[in-house]
């Protein structure tokens, strides 16, 4: 069983170790070396468009699944309660099925935040309104 430890940190350090998830809250970022050992950093934005990180007693997951698709190794897994759990190997058809997916998320997270240009007034008024307790 491969595992992998949390260590929280300002800034990304320039050299990674291995095993470590390096987690900056402040920038939302995440960054490990990859868990099948070839080197490569993996860096993981963590907002509703990316992925989550939680930690529970120390120890971290990230959601959804590290799919390394662009380096030589196309590794893919999750990391869970600081476990690497591997994950099957996806085909270029799936590759692309999930990259569309995935933008397609990124996107309507986006424009479910973004006021519509002729609601601007009422998108204010109604944030106003629920600083104070409003409805």
């Amino acid at each position: 069983m491969k595992t992998i430890t949390l260590q929280r940190v300002q800034y990304l350090p320039k050299q990674l170790s291995s095993d470590i998830l390096y987690v900056s809250e402040e920038y939302a970022v995440a960054g490990h070396l990859c868990a099948c050992g070839c080197g490569s950093k993996v860096i993981t934005p963590l907002n509703p468009a990316g992925w989550n990180f939680t930690e529970r007693d120390g120890r971290p997951t990230l959601r959804p699944s590290i799919g390394n698709w662009q380096l030589p190794c196309r590794s893919h897994y999750l990391i869970t309660n600081g476990v690497i759990q591997w994950a099957g190997q996806w085909s270029d058809e799936q590759i692309a099925a999930g990259r569309r997916a995935e933008e397609m998320r990124r996107q309507a997270y986006y424009a479910s935040r973004t006021p519509e240009q002729s609601g601007f007034w009422s998108w204010l008024w109604q944030g106003v309104r629920q600083l104070f307790g409003g409805k």
